[in-house]
């Protein structure tokens, strides 16, 4: 059964430009991403990367409209998942 979660989510995505990050982060956090990954394997670390720092920023007073969509996308294809299972 498809609720239009992950297609609603997908179309979002597809219309926006993406960006190469590189950054250095603690092993131990790489380590629990890897872990999270893992255990979640309907995320990749793309989508939880980009969905920390949305939610980071959006919780941090950023007035971005496409901060707060993406941050709010991030929070209901989560919800969305955890419904499927």
């Amino acid at each position: 059964m498809n609720d239009g979660c992950t297609s609603q989510t997908s179309n979002a995505n597809q219309s926006q430009e993406i960006i190469s990050l590189e950054a250095e982060i603690p092993e131990s956090l790489f380590g629990s991403m890897q872990g999270f990954l893992q255990s979640n394997p309907q995320w990749d670390q793309y989508q939880l990367v980009s969905s920390a720092l949305a939610s980071f920023l959006f919780q941090n007073g950023s007035s971005d409209s496409a901060v707060a969509q993406h941050y709010l996308n991030g929070l209901f294809s989560r919800s969305c998942d955890v419904a499927a299972s």
